[in-house]
């Protein structure tokens, strides 16, 4: 019943939401003298919000939002030396080193060759294809989509480009509105796989009664699962 299977990459196969928050931390502590953390945290959040039809997901479009919150807490006084460590900072983010979240290898791994499988991200194209060559990851998927967002009819269109439809189709990952409501709404299966604190602007109610919904504590069970499903579809 399950001809393709869909990975999210940031926080289901490698760490990627600690290094936001870390430089997030240093954003605070640069304009701390300007505004309290709190509200530096609700106008960046804004900010973010407000950008992403402009910029879209990723390293780039959070550099450029830090950037415009401390011009505007600071009423356009933010000195040249802020700036100057809130791009360095960005470059940072952009070249760490991609770190692998346990159980991915293995569990693509078993997955590759039996489904299809689709590397299905949201962010910049140049940092996503980055990542996916240190991963290591690359050679075990049949497909890499780097899309601008995650919709319904974006993966209504995945699937039926790289598989037999969304039906017949499975998404894993981190996000509840992203990789899960999205994908269900699709009418494709999704699989829950919670890593660390979620971003604001990815959350959503969980499906919980919806029978094309899963939660796994980590990607250890994923193999397990698709197995179970493939004998015994949730419908």
């Amino acid at each position: 019943m399950i001809s393709a299977i869909g990975f999210d990459a940031d926080d289901t196969l490698w760490q990627n939401e600690a290094w936001f928050r870390l430089t997030q931390e240093r954003f605070t502590d640069l304009l701390r003298d300007y505004a309290d953390p709190h509200r530096l945290h609700e106008r960046l959040l804004a900010a973010e919000r407000r950008n992403i039809g402009a910029y879209g997901f990723g390293v780039k479009g959070f550099t450029l939002s830090m950037i415009e919150t401390a011009i505007e807490v600071t009423e356009g006084r933010v000195p040249a030396s802020v700036i100057s460590e809130l791009l360095g900072s960005g470059r940072a983010m952009l070249d760490h080193p991609v770190e692998l979240l346990p159980h991915a290898r293995e569990t693509v791994q078993a997955l590759a060759g039996r489904f299809r499988l689709i590397l299905i991200t949201k962010g910049d194209l140049l940092h996503q294809e980055r990542k996916l060559a240190q991963s290591g990851l690359g050679d075990f998927f049949d497909a890499v989509e780097i899309v601008s967002d995650k919709t319904p009819q974006v993966y209504q269109r995945i699937f039926a480009r790289h598989g037999s439809g969304a039906d017949r189709a499975l998404m894993t990952g981190n996000s509840m509105k992203s990789d899960v409501v999205a994908a269900i709404d699709a009418g494709a299966w999704a699989v829950h796989v919670p890593h660390g604190p979620a971003w604001e602007l990815e959350s959503a109610d969980e499906p919980a009664e919806n029978p094309r919904y899963r939660s796994l504590p980590d990607l250890s069970g994923l193999p397990g699962l698709v197995e179970e499903l493939a004998a015994s579809p949730w419908e």
